[in-house]
């Protein structure tokens, strides 16, 4: 299961209004990064094949090639002066870059 931080609800839940009905938060996975993959976030309709699951009455989406890197993940959002964005906290990473955005 995929948790959200109070602050990633808030932020997540704007960004839901304003892109309307149906949409969803959809976490993914692709290669790249300097650790190896890369984490993705976007507003998107869920697919038939996702991973597909209301958390705290949010709708989030993870395509099944993604799932099993990200399961038991955090989803954080840091909007303070260091200005981060969101932030992944995986516990199935080998080792992350600095950034926080690449893993392995």
């Amino acid at each position: 299961m995929i948790t959200l931080t109070t602050k990633a609800q808030i932020k997540v839940s704007t960004m839901l209004k304003e892109a309307g009905e149906g949409s969803a938060l959809r976490i993914f996975i692709e290669p790249g990064g300097c650790s190896g993959f890369e984490y993705g976030m976007s507003i998107d309709s869920p697919k038939d094949k996702d991973h597909f699951n209301t958390i705290s009455d949010l709708p989030v989406a993870v395509c099944p090639d993604s799932y099993d890197y990200i399961k038991g993940s955090e989803i954080h959002f840091d909007d303070g002066l260091s200005g981060k964005g969101f932030e992944i906290r995986n516990p199935n990473a080998e080792s992350t870059c600095g950034c926080g955005k690449s893993f392995r």
